[in-house]
């Protein structure tokens, strides 16, 4: 089971903005070239997002189905794979001080990957931990940044949905 961390350097509620708005998924996601809102409200249970990935000249659409959430603090996600079967992927946020430790926790559910589930599998789902936190942290702290700079405020407890511009109180 491929289970990593990270100190992000801002707020979990600025961490669970990010998670929460399903059009930012391709932004912190390691692989993903584009996402859109497919079924649902994301990141409401059974809502979906679609996402490509690109190899080069291929580009393969799969989904990405919320499993449970815990607004705030967990989101656990069953991603599709296709021919390589699903994974199931817990994000979980901790208020760390002044900052939220996300924790990653992915395990193969069915399918090729979990078949073919080895030591050197979780070598390469560690690496690509690694990247997609390094990306949902530079993500994160550079809206935290921008806000900064530009003297605005961000207001707590709205959350975007992408695609209608709704929000969550």
């Amino acid at each position: 089971m491929a289970v990593r961390h990270r100190l992000i350097k801002t707020s979990p509620d600025r961490v669970w903005e990010v998670l929460a708005d399903g059009s930012r998924y391709a932004q912190w996601v390691v692989g993903t070239a584009a996402s859109q809102p497919k079924d649902g409200e994301w990141p409401q249970e059974s809502a979906s997002i679609g996402y490509q990935i690109r190899l080069g000249p291929f580009e393969v659409g799969n989904e990405t189905v919320v499993r449970r959430c815990v607004e705030g603090s967990v989101l656990e996600l069953e991603a599709k794979a296709g021919p390589l079967g699903t994974a199931r992927i817990c994000i979980e946020l901790r208020k760390w001080g002044e900052n939220c430790l996300v924790i990653v926790d992915e395990h193969p559910l069915q399918g090729a990957g979990g078949t073919l589930h080895n030591v050197g599998f979780e070598m390469l789902i560690q690496l690509r931990h690694r990247a997609m936190l390094a990306r949902l942290a530079k993500t994160c702290e550079d809206g935290d940044a921008t806000e900064e700079r530009e003297g605005r405020s961000r207001p707590l407890g709205r959350y975007a949905t992408g695609g209608n511009g709704a929000g969550h109180a």
